[in-house]
């Protein structure tokens, strides 16, 4: 699975801002500007929401989200500027249409983190259900600093992520914190050597593809609702989606392996 964008979709000629590439049940999603530590221009922003949308209609288990070269993402590119720009309410309804797109993503999602993460990218980021970091990965709500409110679903996402008042340090004071105090606040699953990186996230992204993934989207569906859910309505959620799951014949491949003692094959079915 890839994407296939249109010669204008492309960076000074190279190659397109965001791309999307397929390896068995894994599917990766590159920011590619890395002359601009992968920083979004608008353009990227309409391809990322793309992007995602194309995931959520495929087969694939698993979605890596990554940066080419040494950085993650810089968050908005502010260097571009369009002949005919939007007004920044249209600018930041592309920004926002591609935030929901990733948080509407039924199949689990992963981070992989090297460099920068900074004020969008790191709410991209943090926006997935994974993170793994570098040890050399670096993150900051950066807004504050360009004068700039946080977004890209920053501030919905931080409390819940970290409470209330260290999202609020996070964000008013724009500090660039490392790897290990980022896994510390609990913002990271794992912190790796830059070297073994790769291996980190394909070992992780190889252990979700493994799982059923029809109980795996309801499960993501419905802890991501909790939030906006009162205990009844999780009861109900929880319930419907038990139903489905036993009429799925991964729930008997389960029951199967289970008895013969051995891993189970889900498909998906």
């Amino acid at each position: 699975m890839t994407t296939a964008p249109a010669a204008p979709a492309t960076l000074n000629g190279g190659s397109p801002p965001v791309s999307l590439a397929r390896d068995g049940d894994v599917a990766t999603l590159t920011l590619s500007n890395p002359r601009r530590k992968n920083a979004m221009t608008p353009q990227a922003w309409r391809m990322l929401r793309e992007a995602l949308v194309e995931v959520s209609r495929s087969d694939a288990r698993v979605l890596v989200v990554t940066g080419a070269g040494t950085d993650f993402c810089a968050g908005a590119d502010l260097s571009t500027r369009e002949d005919r720009p939007p007004a920044p309410m249209a600018s930041m309804a592309e920004v926002n249409d591609a935030c929901l797109a990733l948080h509407r993503l039924p199949v689990p999602t992963v981070a992989r983190v090297d460099g920068v993460a900074v004020g969008a990218g790191m709410n991209l980021a943090l926006g997935c259900d994974f993170v793994v970091a570098s040890d050399r990965a670096r993150f900051s709500e950066i807004f504050v600093k360009r004068g700039m409110s946080v977004d890209f679903g920053g501030s919905w996402l931080l409390p819940r992520l970290v409470g209330l008042r260290r999202a609020k340090e996070l964000v008013l004071l724009g500090e660039i914190i490392g790897a290990a105090e980022a896994l510390d606040a609990g913002l990271v699953r794992e912190v790796v050597p830059a070297g073994e990186l790769d291996a980190a996230v394909a070992a992780l992204a190889a252990r979700l593809a493994t799982g059923a993934p029809v109980a795996m989207r309801q499960s993501k569906r419905m802890l991501t609702d909790s939030f906006e859910a009162g205990l009844e309505r999780a009861l109900e959620d929880e319930a419907r989606s038990q139903e489905i799951n036993f009429g799925t014949d991964d729930l008997a491949e389960a029951v199967a392996a289970f008895h013969d003692k051995r891993d189970p094959r889900f498909t998906g079915r």
